[in-house]
């Protein structure tokens, strides 16, 4: 009997980014950040909300590159391994 193969799309497998940030934070900051400039109505207000979701999508990127780091951390380790010198060394001789 030969075994059912189910193909698992790349889609299904990608984590969820908007802009390097992860999506939920990210459109909340963008909300937050729009709110802010829509109530207050003034330049202030539109320069802080800017820089508000300036340095949220900034963190936010950092954060998401940190997460994947850790994630994907077991698998490319980065040292190489521990014969190597050593195979080298008895091949080149």
């Amino acid at each position: 009997m030969e075994l059912r193969r189910i193909p698992i799309y790349q889609s299904l497998n990608r984590p969820n980014l908007i802009l390097g940030g992860e999506r939920e934070l990210t459109l909340m900051s963008a909300l937050i950040s729009g709110a802010l400039v829509f109530l207050g109505m003034s330049l202030l207000t539109t320069l802080l909300g800017v820089t508000v979701w300036s340095c949220s999508l900034f963190a936010l990127r950092k954060m998401a590159n940190y997460r994947r780091h850790l994630v994907y951390q077991p698998t490319y380790l980065a040292k190489s391994r521990v014969w190597r010198n050593f195979q080298s060394f008895w091949r080149a001789n």
